[in-house]
């Protein structure tokens, strides 16, 4: 079996076994730590720009379905594993995750102790590194490492969205015969939804609580949004630093008041920052789909997922406009916050999960009763 190498820029070069496409890819090396769901990670637009390590011990077992994909494509730059499954054995199943990867272009390195990786991570942060099966030197590859962008002051969201509107109407759909989904109702609202690297699993969730949607690039302006006449507006995920996407906040601010508006992740963090908020860089993010959150208003504990590499400074926002809605009980960051006066909330974390629990499917149904209650 061909190596692989995966250096990072601090000097640390861990080798191992090539599978996917046997080239060289960079980018910032980040964890995540769900069980399931490596597929959904490998397409979701809020990854581009980095490689991921998957801290689940066996990957690639279930294979690959293309119902499951968040985007077109997969979005990471390479993965690191500890053992990737050149089998797969799902009845779901329409390509191996080695093919998919492989076709797509993405390199994996397997048989690494992902542990002593993460460690490694978790006590100096989150760096660039380059994962590569092109049979380079040690050494050339920490130096090409160090050479890429850093991730602060990255835009990535114009990258990954959408070059043109399009309109989405696929509900949610049953992973297994067993598993009980309720048809969609009638589409009472017409929600706009600005893609900045956007799960299309957020989208099947609009659908399933009676939205019709319409997504529009990252850069759309707010006149061109309120033409289309929405009932609320929808702010994505996406990848990257917040703080360079001066023209999205600048949009945001124009929408704020005009029409009811729900952002989750990059979403929430352009909010902050319309709110006259800071953002900055955790040092190694949170990732994965086990992250207790309390619900401020509720005093409920939610199980929730998560992938983002920023957060919001609650110090930095004016608790006379907004307030807490979410606090992260691993690290107290800030989850979430909603508008005092206007009909605007976000949260940081993935409510429509995929992967991961669903305890916060109701903030979908928080949106519909803003706009029910603006249509009044």
């Amino acid at each position: 079996m061909k190596a692989a190498i995966l250096a990072l820029e601090d000097g640390t070069v861990f080798e191992g076994s090539s599978f996917g496409a046997p080239i060289e890819r960079s980018g910032e090396v980040v964890f995540n730590t769900a069980l399931t769901g490596y597929q959904e990670v490998f397409t979701d637009p809020s990854y581009a720009g980095q490689i991921v390590i998957l801290t689940n011990p066996q990957i690639g077992n279930y294979g690959t379905s293309s119902d499951d994909n968040e985007a077109a494509r997969p979005h990471i730059e390479g993965l690191a594993v500890r053992e990737f499954s050149a089998i797969a054995s799902n009845w779901r199943s329409d390509a191996d995750a080695n093919a998919f990867l492989e076709r797509h272009g993405i390199p994996v390195i397997s048989d690494l102790d992902t542990r002593a990786l993460v460690r490694h991570l978790r006590t100096r942060g989150v760096m660039r590194g380059v994962v590569s099966a092109t049979g380079q030197a040690p050494a050339n590859l920490v130096e090409t490492a160090r050479r890429i962008p850093r991730m602060t002051g990255l835009d990535l969201a114009s990258r990954v969205s959408t070059p043109k509107p399009y309109e989405w109407s696929k509900p949610v759909q049953p992973c297994s015969p067993s598993e009980l989904v309720a048809p969609p109702p009638q589409p009472r609202f017409h929600v706009v939804a600005y893609d900045y690297g956007i799960k299309q699993n957020i989208l099947r969730r609009l659908v399933q609580v009676g939205c019709r949607v319409t997504v529009v690039p990252a850069l759309t302006s707010a006149e061109d949004v309120l033409a289309l006449k929405p009932d609320g507006v929808f702010l994505s995920n996406g990848p990257g630093d917040p703080e360079p996407l001066q023209e999205e906040v600048a949009n945001i601010r124009k929408l704020i008041g005009k029409k009811p508006i729900f952002g989750i992740c990059l979403g929430h963090q352009l909010l902050g920052l319309a709110f006259g908020g800071k953002t900055y860089k955790l040092k190694f993010g949170h990732r994965g789909a086990n992250h207790p959150v309390r619900n401020e208003l509720t005093e409920r504990v939610e199980i929730t997922s998560h992938n983002h590499g920023f957060a919001v400074d609650p110090d930095s926002l004016n608790w006379n406009d907004v307030e807490i809605t979410h606090v992260n009980l691993n690290d107290q960051t800030l989850e979430g916050f909603r508008h005092r006066t206007h009909p605007v909330f976000c949260v940081q974390y993935h409510p429509e999960a995929a992967p991961g629990p669903h305890d916060s499917h109701y903030l979908f149904d928080d949106f519909t009763k803003l706009m029910a209650e603006r249509a009044n």
